[in-house]
């Protein structure tokens, strides 16, 4: 499972798999049962969800918007020539933003399905010649600012009515390459959050790796105060490898969650004030992407073979 959508702050979820299927399902009922939704022709690796809309993205470059009540097909639209790594959309469920390989961020009417502007700003080649990818993006709270994220640890911050281009925030630690033995690059920024007040921006992923044949190294989160250009924190994971697959402020900035995994998977939660850990799992799989209810105490989250669901104690938050 690579996405998971929550429908109206209900038990009902949308989980998007590696068989091309959407599915639907009760994430608290005894014995769930998914119900499928076919259209796509490969892994489902974006899923938002906005009243009675779900938009999915994939890596056959389509995006499928769908109503979420008879989980019926609205309409199909032919949004890259890549793959489409991830979607995100804005607070007032108005604007959609898509991501793909193509290197281009794309935003879309959510209502209608068309193109509202296209941004441009990340390389389509890395340093060493080989093919980039786009990862990663997110809205600012207040839907002003978007964040999108690259293989090569570039942040690109944009303004969404302009579309003009206000920052470019590098990691290049979290991007590893070989020139000796595979000649072959790893890594990349694969989450990227705005703070609930915008001037921080967290992202994830992992850091230097020894073997790129595998996600050997520990994770890592960088966070910037983007209007500056300056690097406030580096949390560089103590116990969990692999990448940070997603990232969610808490809406009073209380804390920031995080959670990603190699061939295991991990959930941490982080006081920003203190610049430390305050709380880390390990999950039973790894988790490709994860979602809060609007109550901030349930997280549902999407990974190998597993929809898993956390409770949250809030007397224990603080």
């Amino acid at each position: 499972l690579l996405s998971v959508a929550q429908l109206n702050d209900s038990n009902q979820v949308f989980v998007g798999s590696s068989d091309g299927m959407v599915y639907s399902l009760d994430a608290m009922a005894d014995k769930p049962e998914p119900l499928a939704m076919e259209g796509h022709q490969s892994y489902v690796t974006g899923l938002v969800q906005s009243g009675e809309l779900l938009v999915s993205g994939s890596f056959d470059g389509k995006l499928i918007w769908w109503n979420s009540q008879t989980r019926e097909q609205i309409r199909t639209v032919d949004a890259h020539h890549k793959w489409i790594r991830q979607l995100a959309i804005n607070q007032d469920g108005t604007m959609l933003a898509s991501v793909s390989d193509d290197m281009v961020c794309r935003l879309w009417n959510l209502a209608d399905g068309s193109l509202i502007k296209e941004l441009k700003g990340h390389a389509e080649k890395t340093p060493h010649h080989f093919p980039s990818m786009l990862y990663a993006c997110a809205f600012s709270a207040d839907g002003s600012l978007l964040a999108t994220a690259d293989r090569v640890g570039l942040t690109i911050v944009w303004e969404v009515e302009t579309g003009k281009e206000l920052a470019r925030l590098e990691s290049p630690i979290m991007y590893t390459w070989d020139p000796k033995q595979r000649i072959h690059s790893i890594g990349g920024i694969r989450s990227v959050a705005f703070s609930a007040d915008r001037s921080l921006l967290a992202v994830g992923g992992t850091g230097k790796i020894n073997n790129i044949d595998h996600l050997e190294a520990l994770s890592r989160i960088e966070i910037f105060d983007w209007e500056k250009g300056e690097r406030t924190h580096e949390f560089n994971g103590d116990t969990y490898k692999g990448l940070v697959e997603q990232l969610i402020f808490h809406p009073e900035d209380q804390w920031l969650l995080a959670a990603g995994g190699d061939h295991n998977g991990f959930i941490k939660f982080y006081d920003l004030a203190e610049k430390k850990v305050i709380k880390q799992d390990k999950a039973p799989m790894h988790v490709h992407d994860l979602v809060v209810n609007e109550a901030f105490d349930t997280i549902f989250a999407a990974g190998h073979g597993q929809l898993v669901v956390w409770q949250m104690d809030a007397a224990k938050s603080d």
